[in-house]
């Protein structure tokens, strides 16, 4: 009789465990996937302000001096643009004095 109630502890001991461990796992996985969307999420938010930030200095540059900067060195030694040169890649074409420059932003990939 009491052979059958030490067994029954075992075999509920091992469920409770194997149970634990799969929570764990599940609670686990759910926080990298929130980590990784909140991670996904700040990178967009910083582009779009990178983005922002250059359409804001060169539409001041146009309304200051009536022309268009003819590079982005221009931009950063006279209207204070910075950013993470190290992450980001900045190509700018000026097309002319009065036509607005096209401005692209690639992300590096050694952004983490």
């Amino acid at each position: 009789m009491r052979q059958r109630f030490v067994n029954h502890y075992k075999n509920s001991y091992r469920r409770n465990i194997i149970i634990s461990i799969v929570v764990f796992f599940v609670v686990f996985f759910c926080f990298q996937m929130a980590l990784s969307s909140l991670s996904r999420q700040t990178e967009e938010e910083e582009m779009q302000t990178l983005k922002n930030a250059i359409s804001r200095n060169i539409t001041q540059c146009y309304a200051v001096e009536g022309s268009y900067p003819q590079s982005l060195d221009y931009l950063k030694k006279n209207y204070g643009l910075h950013y993470d040169e190290t992450r980001y890649f900045v190509d700018y074409q000026p097309l002319g004095a009065n036509i607005l420059p096209e401005v692209t932003i690639i992300r590096r990939g050694g952004s983490k």
